[in-house]
C-alpha cells in the first residue's frame, strides 16, 4: 500500500522525495530562530526533515482550486517570523514557516500538530500531515479560519 495517492506519490517523487528521505533542517532553525518570533516545534522538523527542500512545479486545474507550485524551503520566509508569530497567537498555535505557495503570492506554515496554513494577510488550512500534501498537491483549496 502506498502512502499517497498515484497522482500525489507521482508529483512527489517527481520534486524529489522518496520514502525515507532525511535532510538536515539545522540551518533553516537557526535562520529562522535567530530574531526569537518562531521557534522550530517537533511537527515542523519532522515535516522538514522528511520534505524540506522540495519543489513541486505542478499546475492546472485541481478538485476545487488550481493547482498551483509549491516550495518546501522555510528561507524564503526570512523577513516575515512576525506575520507568522502573530498568526500563530491569532490561531492559539505556534506556527514555523515552511516555505511558498504559488510562486510567492503566499507563505505556508505548520502548527505544532502538523496542520499547514497558507498564511498571507488571512490563514487557511490545508489539513494535518499527509492529507495537507494531498490537497496541496491535487488542488483541493484550503478552508478560511
Amino acid at each position: 500500500m502506498t502512502r499517497f495517492s498515484p497522482r500525489v506519490d507521482g508529483d512527489l517523487r517527481a520534486a524529489g522525495w522518496r520514502p525515507g528521505r532525511a535532510v538536515d533542517v539545522g540551518g533553516w532553525r537557526q535562520q529562522l530562530e535567530a530574531g526569537g518570533l518562531v521557534r522550530m516545534h517537533p511537527a515542523a522538523e519532522a515535516f522538514l526533515a522528511e520534505f524540506g527542500g522540495l519543489d513541486v512545479r505542478i499546475s492546472g486545474p485541481g478538485i476545487s482550486c488550481a493547482r498551483e507550485p509549491f516550495e518546501l524551503d522555510p528561507g524564503l520566509c526570512v523577513g516575515e517570523e512576525d506575520r507568522f508569530a502573530e498568526w500563530g497567537a491569532a490561531l492559539g498555535c505556534a506556527l514555523f514557516p515552511l516555505g511558498e505557495l504559488d510562486l510567492g503570492r503566499f507563505f505556508l506554515g505548520i502548527s505544532e500538530i502538523g496542520e499547514v496554513f497558507l498564511v498571507e494577510t488571512w490563514v487557511a488550512s490545508f489539513g494535518v500531515g499527509d492529507a495537507a500534501l494531498e490537497s496541496l498537491v491535487l488542488g483541493v483549496a484550503p478552508r478560511e479560519r
